[in-house]
């Protein structure tokens, strides 16, 4: 299993502080493009570890940044299928910007097709 792929396994299993870990490896050795890629993905999973935790101010931050990056790559990027993910976490970043609480089985899943 790739590192892509073992972060997808952590972030699905809302796991998302070790998700943000196993991207930022990869992350820290990266090239351009690719390390922006993954610099989205794990802003996404660190803005999801904050609503988990309640800090939604910096979830608000994160999702901000998460989805500035991540838009500017091809769906399908790397075999991560994001896009339902990404239209999720838009509502998620609004609804917890207006104080709301997300509830665990309303966290969204990323796909991986190599």
């Amino acid at each position: 299993m790739n590192s892509i792929e073992h972060g997808i396994s952590l972030f699905n299993a809302q796991a998302f502080w070790h998700a943000h870990e196993a991207w930022e490896r990869d992350w820290l050795v990266a090239e351009e493009p690719h390390k922006q890629f993954l610099q989205g993905l794990i802003q996404l999973a660190a803005a999801y570890y904050h609503v988990q935790r309640g800090t939604f101010s910096g979830g608000v931050r994160l999702f901000d940044a998460a989805l500035r990056r991540l838009e500017d790559f091809p769906e399908g990027y790397s075999g991560v299928d994001r896009s339902e993910t990404v239209a999720i976490a838009v509502q998620h970043r609004e609804r917890i910007a207006r104080g709301e609480r997300i509830d665990s089985g309303e966290l969204p899943k990323l796909r991986y097709n190599p």
